[in-house]
């Protein structure tokens, strides 16, 4: 089985070359390795972080570029599309969040799962305390100081575990063979920026009869990094994206955050009805 692995970045260069040493020193390699940069036109230092993370050529990935301008949406939906299509003749696609650190035994737990199963294939997610990892590696003590947040289950190692709730998918880390990708019909391009794209690709998986599988010692580990709750700065990408989610599923999603906006009164928002409307500055 030939596995790929992608990763989409923007101004994340420690979280590339962590990842990227994760990736060489996991117990299979992949075929092929992709990341996207989103980084301005003119920023090359996303290539000198990846040569240096790794101890030569055969282990550096491709670098893609999608160059966005400061202050525009992030294409997230097109850039994991391209990002698969540029893995080539690959058997199973693996794309991980370019804050995730693989795993030692990410890569092969996936092969073994698509090699049992189809369709969606997840794994769990450790989220590191910030401070760690320490230096480019991941170790031992960073794994163990690890916890994993939410209600997303946790099988054992090798354990398969149908989810019936594609509600819980994320796209931290995943596993989808291309031929599924296409059935699903891709992540929609109609979303931008930051929102939504994730959960539609699930939705769209499960109206196709595509499964969800929890794959046990996948596990990927989440890099620490400041986040805003809720995250104001994507105010505008995170409405276009409701609006459209809306109207394709019946339904609102992100409904924390927009109630924590409507409590700001950075939205008017009516959960039972279709108005979501900015308001003032937003």
């Amino acid at each position: 089985m030939r596995v790929g692995l992608a990763t989409i970045q923007r101004g994340r260069l420690d979280h590339v070359e962590r990842q990227v040493a994760g990736v060489a020193d996991g117990s299979l390699r992949p075929d092929a390795y992709v990341v996207l940069s989103m980084d301005p036109a003119g920023a090359t230092a996303v290539d000198e972080r990846v040569a240096a993370a790794v101890d030569g050529p055969a282990d550096a990935p491709r670098v893609l570029r999608l160059p966005v301008a400061d202050g525009a949406p992030l294409p997230l939906a097109e850039a994991r599309n391209t990002a698969i299509r540029a893995l080539g003749d690959v058997d199973l696609a693996v794309l991980l969040d370019v804050d995730c650190i693989p795993g030692p035994e990410l890569l092969a737990r996936y092969a073994e799962a698509a090699a049992e199963r189809d369709g969606l294939l997840a794994g769990p997610v450790g989220h590191l305390p910030a401070g760690r990892p320490t230096g480019v590696r991941l170790d031992a003590d960073d794994r163990r100081a690890a916890d994993v947040r939410g209600a997303r289950p946790v099988p054992g190692d090798g354990e398969l575990l149908a989810e019936p709730r594609h509600e819980l998918f994320w796209s931290l880390s995943f596993a989808v063979s291309p031929e599924t990708h296409a059935r699903i019909g891709g992540f929609d391009e109609g979303y931008t920026g930051y929102g939504g794209e994730d959960t539609d690709y699930a939705f769209r998986a499960r109206r196709s009869g595509v499964p969800l599988t929890w794959v046990g010692g996948a596990w990927a580990f989440h890099q620490h990094h400041t986040v805003s709750s809720p995250p104001r700065e994507h105010l505008r990408d995170i409405v276009h994206n409701a609006r459209r989610f809306r109207e394709v599923w019946g339904r609102w999603p992100m409904e924390g955050w927009l109630a924590a906006f409507a409590a700001e009164d950075l939205v008017a928002w009516s959960p039972e009805g279709d108005r979501l409307e900015l308001l003032g500055a937003g």
